[in-house]
C-alpha cells in the first residue's frame, strides 16, 4: 500500500558554522578588497587565483588544528581513488603553485590572494568555518628586505582601509632568536636538530599561549608541569627554573626602544651563532624600515610575538588593533589582532626538495570590517538605488528609458518589476531597499512634460520630526521637468551636476 506520508520538505537554514551575507556587508568588502589590492600592486605584487579545491597531499601536514593533526580539512575521496579538499589557506596552494611553475615564474615571485578558506572545526560565537583571507608573498628572495617590505606594505594597507596612525602597531619578532635562546637553556642542540624535539615542541606550545596563562601558567608548563583549575594535569618540557628564566627572559625583552631591544636579545643568546643571527635580521629589518620613514609609532621590534613561532623559520610579524571597544557584556578590551605572516623557508621544499625562501602576510579580512564598524568607520547600510516607480503599465518602456538614462549618468537605478496596482507598495518596496530617491511620472506628468522627483531620505526625517513649517520649506517631493530629472536627482543625492 502506498504511503500518504508527505515527504518532508528540506529545512531553509544555514548549515552550522556559515553563514550568509547581504548587501552591504558585500559591498563594504569588496570595497576593502579593492583598496588591498590597489596597495598590493603599488608595491609590486601580481594577483594569482588558485582553485579552492586542492590535492591532500598537496595541503600536506601544515593543518590548522595542531591537537587535532588528521582533521581541519573538508576533504573527500573522487572517483580516482584521490583524496581532494577545500583548501584551508592560501600559502599551501601558494607553495604548490610556486614548486610547479618554478621554470616559469619570475623569481623573486611577488603575487597577492583573495578569497574563502575553509577550516573544518567546531564553530564558536564569530568563529566560522568559511572566512576570507587576504594574503601577499614573497617567493624567492632570501633577504630580509622581503620581511621589511611586507611588514611596510602592511602598514600602508591598515591606513589605507580607515585605520589612521595610532590606532595599529605591527610587532615583529623572530623564530632564530627564540632558538638561540633554547640553544642557550640546552634544549636545542643544532648539531642534532631531533635532540629534545619533544620538549622544544612543549616549550613552543607553552610560550603561544602566553596571553592565556600568563607567565605563571608558562613557568608551569615549561618547568613540571601545569595543573588548571579543573584538575587535568598538562605535562611539562621539565625545564629547570634556570633554563625557565632564560626562556621567559626572552618574553620580556622588549625595551623602550628598538636598539634596546636588540640589545637585551644579544645578551639573552650569547653563545648561539644562530641566535645572534637572528637578532642581526631584527636589526637589519629595524633600520630598512626606519630608512622608509616607518617609525616606532608604527612597527616596533617585540620578542612578546609569538603566535606562529611554530611554524615559521625567521622573522614574524603580527598587526594588533590598540584601539578599545564594547564586548557584549559592555566591558572594554582591545581588540587585538588583524593579521599575523612571518618567514616560512620550508613549505617549497616539500615538493622540491631544495629549500626556497618565503615570507607573507595574511590579513583577517572579516575581523577588520568588523574593527571598522565597531568605530563607526563604515556604516554597515548600504544606499539602494534610484527607484523609478510604475504607474501606468503600457508605459513600461518610458519608465526603463528612464532608468537607463539615469545609469548613463553613473546614478544606480532600477524600474518597480512588481505590481504596481498599490503606489503606496511601490514607496514600501522602495523604503526596504534603502532607496534615497524615488522617480514618479503618471500620466498627467507625462502629458506637461514633467516627473516628480522625491527625496525619500529627507521625506522621512520630516515625518519623524518636522513642523509644519520646516515642511512646506523643505518639501520632500518637488516637480521639475523631464529634461532635469537627471541634474535633479544628482543634486538631491549630493553628487553636484
Amino acid at each position: 500500500m502506498a504511503s500518504d506520508k508527505k515527504p518532508r520538505r528540506p529545512r531553509a537554514e544555514t548549515p552550522k558554522g556559515f553563514r550568509d551575507y547581504f548587501g552591504a556587508e558585500v559591498t563594504e568588502r569588496t570595497d576593502m578588497l579593492a583598496t588591498i589590492a590597489e596597495v598590493y600592486r603599488a608595491h609590486g605584487f601580481d594577483p594569482l587565483e588558485t582553485s579552492a579545491v586542492e590535492t591532500v597531499e598537496a595541503l600536506g601536514k601544515f593543518l590548522p588544528d595542531v591537537d587535532r593533526p588528521n582533521e581541519g580539512v573538508f576533504a573527500w575521496q573522487d572517483e580516482g581513488g584521490d583524496w581532494l579538499a577545500l583548501r584551508y589557506d592560501m600559502t599551501a596552494p601558494l607553495a604548490r603553485v610556486a614548486a610547479q611553475f618554478r621554470n616559469d615564474l619570475p623569481s623573486p615571485y611577488r603575487r597577492y590572494t583573495m578569497g574563502p578558506v575553509w577550516r573544518n572545526e567546531k564553530p564558536g560565537p564569530g568563529r566560522f568555518r568559511q572566512f576570507y583571507q587576504c594574503d601577499a608573498d614573497t617567493v624567492g628572495a632570501p633577504t630580509v628586505a622581503a620581511d621589511a617590505e611586507i611588514c611596510g606594505m602592511l602598514s600602508d594597507t591598515l591606513e589605507a582601509v580607515g585605520i589612521p596612525r595610532g590606532d595599529y602597531l605591527i610587532r615583529v619578532n623572530n623564530r632564530k632568536v627564540l632558538n638561540g635562546v633554547m640553544e642557550v637553556a640546552g634544549v636545542l642542540d643544532p648539531s642534532d636538530p631531533a635532540k629534545f624535539a619533544d620538549e622544544r615542541g612543549i616549550v613552543l606550545r607553552a610560550i603561544d599561549k602566553f596571553d592565556k596563562f600568563g607567565e605563571a601558567g608558562v613557568r608551569a608548563l615549561i618547568g613540571a608541569g601545569r595543573l588548571d583549575e579543573s584538575g587535568d594535569f598538562t605535562k611539562g618540557a621539565g625545564l629547570s627554573d634556570e633554563q625557565a628564566d632564560i626562556v621567559m627572559g626572552f618574553m620580556e625583552a622588549k625595551r623602550d626602544t628598538g636598539a634596546a631591544t636588540a640589545a637585551r636579545l644579544r645578551e639573552l643568546v650569547t653563545g648561539s651563532a644562530l641566535g645572534a643571527a637572528g637578532v642581526d635580521e631584527l636589526d637589519l629589518i629595524a633600520t630598512l624600515l626606519d630608512g622608509q620613514g616607518y617609525g616606532a609609532d608604527r612597527i616596533v621590534i617585540d620578542p612578546s610575538v609569538v603566535r606562529g613561532l611554530g611554524y615559521y623559520t625567521g622573522p614574524v610579524f603580527e598587526a594588533e588593533l590598540t584601539f578599545e571597544i564594547l564586548d557584549e557584556k559592555g566591558r572594554k578590551r582591545s581588540f587585538g589582532s588583524v593579521s599575523g605572516g612571518g618567514r616560512y623557508d620550508d613549505l617549497v621544499k616539500r615538493f622540491t626538495g631544495q629549500e626556497v625562501p618565503a615570507t607573507g602576510v595574511s590579513i583577517g579580512v572579516d575581523r577588520l570590517l568588523a574593527a571598522l564598524r565597531a568605530k563607526g568607520r563604515i556604516g554597515g547600510k548600504a544606499e539602494g538605488p534610484v527607484v523609478v516607480t510604475v504607474m501606468d503599465r503600457d508605459r513600461m518602456g518610458d519608465y526603463l528609458a528612464m532608468a537607463s538614462e539615469l545609469r548613463r549618468a553613473g546614478i544606480r537605478a532600477e524600474v518597480y518589476l512588481g505590481n504596481p496596482k498599490n503606489f503606496g507598495n511601490q514607496l514600501k518596496y522602495a523604503d526596504k531597499r534603502e532607496s534615497p530617491v524615488a522617480v514618479i511620472q503618471g500620466t498627467d506628468e507625462a502629458g506637461r512634460g514633467v516627473v516628480q522627483i522625491k527625496d525619500l531620505v529627507l521625506g522621512a526625517k520630516i515625518a519623524a520630526s518636522a513642523s509644519l513649517e520646516e515642511w512646506k520649506n523643505q518639501p520632500a517631493q518637488v516637480e521639475v521637468p523631464r529634461a532635469e530629472m537627471v541634474e535633479t536627482v544628482r543634486r538631491m543625492l549630493g553628487l553636484g551636476v
